[in-house]
């Protein structure tokens, strides 16, 4: 794991390439504390800065910028190549004569390239990665991120009076430090922030810069100064292919099958030249990961979680219960708001692009906490966008199929009615009700639930629908000067083929959703710490699978994440997960009326506003006022609204 940095200058190559490198890098060493390396060539006008976060070949051999053999390719990696190994036996068996000077994947990568070509390299790999490599001979240079998107690639032109530049890179903070970057925010990436919490790809906060989607290929050709963008690797060619031969077999068949795939992945995760350990939050995702770790494993992981006195958003004496089963050697740490305080001001820095799902507060505190212990850190996120593990994806379908039948009209006069009754009056209706609901069916946060549900129906078709739920505020826009929206703002499902709403839901979470929030979220967090962070649940090999599983087998009566239960239950009682999921979320309503309130009434002052010109400051401040006031919940949206303004005021 690591970051990396670089740039192209066809008209003028600065005179100063190596100090600039060294700095772009140094604005991403908390990717790579343990080593630094720069490469640059004059005459072609392009050079690569690496940090390096040692985890694999712990030696020189590892160091990047990274030649491969025969010099004609120079690489910079930030990742981890699971199967190196099996692909150095691939290319020793195919007769390729490449001297090996370490253990590394990135050695086996470069060299990988140099025998058989980028796209068929791609193919082979099973990893995360992104990467950045120069063809010496041809003078090209290729981009290449992961399929799912578990590690940033950010690139874009750039030109003012010196001509113009290139630039690529793990993380914006490296652009920053080059004298030919200019900060100007992308107004439409903006509204995208305010809605979702985050701004999805290929857009990036900064105009004419771009992250590089998942499963892609971009090359620079500088003879004639083209891009071209093109696909090793399509969700939806895997989810097309999936809807066309789905499984015909026996339930236990396919557990068992589920459970080989998900154990082979864990054990290619597991393997690292430093001290490794997992995340345990008590959920069925991160409990099945840890379970499979400790059969693998010959002595007890090491496993961390962290909880709240607030008992309504703590799931940590759940996870303290599965440690204890499993014999993990378990670490927990309980936070207060002020441990949560003292890291927000730091959150601009640690997100150097504007995000706002809350959840990135205890990540970070988490992966700190497990820092201190190891240096590689495995996780469970993902199951629920693969396995169908998001409420939402049974009461949407459920509803949608009662909505479609009554008129809108109907349903407008329904919403309004529901949305007259606040948050809190609701959640202390439910509190009642839900002492008569089965356990598994129980929810947290009914008032919020109701309300955005409220808004939800209201709409004319299901993609709208789904839309309204998964948004932060339906009229985020509203709250930008001067705003004009585009087609990035409300992304399209963009399904070429018809599923059932369920699975277009998942399709729609997969390509969205998870890499632009819960992927951003952990690889910034454990990055922040130096700690790589794995995700066996990301193998393309079990995403594949998983498209083949018939709904009923990830959907049954209700219950989500059916098989991978079942995959669970061998290791640990099925008891142990009766009662509401919680997610890994922060009482931040509540914080934000009392010990954040100061911080926050800060940023939200018209003085503070009144620094830039790209919020409504009249609406923002009723917005704080109402939530104050109790009168309305706008915690999402003012957690949007905060951390653009943290972000903006930061130290640069």
């Amino acid at each position: 794991m690591c970051g990396f940095a670089g740039f192209y200058s066809k008209e003028k190559f600065p005179q100063e390439a190596r100090e600039l490198l060294l700095s772009m890098g140094e604005a991403i060493s908390h990717r790579g504390p343990d080593n630094t390396g720069v490469w640059f060539n004059n005459s072609d006008g392009i050079g690569f800065s690496h940090r390096r976060l040692s985890i694999l070949d712990l030696s020189d051999s590892g160091h990047q910028p990274m030649p491969s053999s025969n010099s004609r390719y120079v690489i910079v990696f930030n990742g981890e190549i699971y199967n190196h190994e099996e692909i150095r036996n691939f290319l020793s068996k195919r007769g390729s004569k490449i001297s090996w000077k370490g253990h590394s994947d990135t050695e086996t990568l470069v060299n990988a390239i140099q025998e058989i070509g980028i796209k068929e390299t791609l193919r082979m790999c099973v990893g995360m990665f992104a990467f950045a490599v120069w063809d010496c001979e041809k003078k090209i240079l290729t981009l290449a991120r992961d399929r799912i998107g578990e590690k940033p690639l950010y690139y874009g032109w750039q030109s003012n009076s010196r001509g113009r530049a290139f630039f690529f890179g793990s993380d914006l903070a490296s652009f920053c430090k080059h004298p030919d970057f200019k900060e100007q925010i992308d107004i439409n990436s903006l509204g995208q922030l305010l809605r979702y919490n985050y701004i999805h790809s290929p857009k990036s906060i900064y105009k004419d810069i771009y992250k590089l989607e998942p499963g892609k290929i971009l090359t620079l050709n500088t003879k004639n100064q083209e891009l071209s963008l093109e696909k090793y690797w399509s969700i939806h060619e895997i989810i097309s292919k999936g809807i066309n031969s789905k499984f015909n077999i026996e339930d236990s068949l396919l557990i068992s099958n589920l459970e080989e795939k998900l154990k082979e992945s864990v054990k290619g995760q597991m393997k690292s030249d430093v001290p490794l350990g997992a995340f345990l939050s008590g959920g069925i995702d991160s409990s099945t990961v840890v379970a499979l770790m400790q059969s693998i494993s010959s002595k007890p992981v090491k496993t961390f979680s962290i909880g709240f006195k607030d008992q309504s958003h703590n799931e940590a004496p759940k996870a303290k219960e599965i440690a204890k089963h499993l014999q993990t050697d378990h670490t927990e740490m309980y936070l207060s708001p002020k441990d949560c305080l003292e890291i927000i001001p730091e959150l601009s820095s640690i997100y150097t692009e504007p995000f706002a799902d809350s959840s990135q507060i205890p990540t970070y505190l988490v992966s700190n906490l497990a820092r201190k212990e190891v240096k590689v850190s495995l996780s469970g996120d993902g199951g629920d966008e693969i396995f169908g593990g998001y409420n939402r994806y049974i009461s949407s379908n459920r509803y949608w199929s009662y909505l479609r039948l009554m008129p809108l009209s109907v349903r407008k006069k329904i919403s309004q009615s529901l949305l007259k009754i606040q948050p809190n009056q609701w959640d202390i209706i439910f509190s009642k009700i839900n002492t008569l609901i089965p356990r598994t069916h129980k929810l947290s946060q009914w008032g919020e639930k109701v309300h955005k549900g409220a808004e939800a129906i209201t709409f004319r078709d299901f993609e709208d629908f789904y839309h309204s739920l998964i948004s932060t505020n339906n009229n985020a826009e509203s709250l930008i000067e001067n705003y004009r929206e585009d087609k990035f703002v409300n992304p399209p499902f963009n399904l070429p083929f018809e599923l059932p709403p369920v699975e277009r839901m998942m399709a729609y979470d997969q390509t969205s959703y998870l890499p632009e929030d819960i992927l951003t979220k952990v690889d910034r967090a454990t990055m922040a710490v130096s700690l790589e962070g794995r995700i066996p649940f990301l193998d393309h090999r079990i995403i594949e699978f998983a498209w083949k599983m018939p709904l009923n087998t990830k959907i049954r009566s209700g219950i989500n994440k059916w098989a991978l239960r079942q995959v669970l239950y061998k290791y640990v009682p099925s008891n142990f997960f009766e009662g509401p999921k919680m997610g890994f979320s922060l009482p931040l309503s509540t914080w934000l009326r009392d010990p954040l309130r100061d911080w926050a009434e800060e940023l939200l002052s018209y003085d503070s506003l009144k620094d830039h010109e790209y919020l409504n400051k009249d609406l923002v401040r009723l917005i704080w006022k109402e939530h104050l006031e109790g009168k309305k919940n706008h915690t999402n949206i003012l957690w949007s609204i905060l951390m653009f303004q943290s972000w903006i005021k930061r130290e640069r």
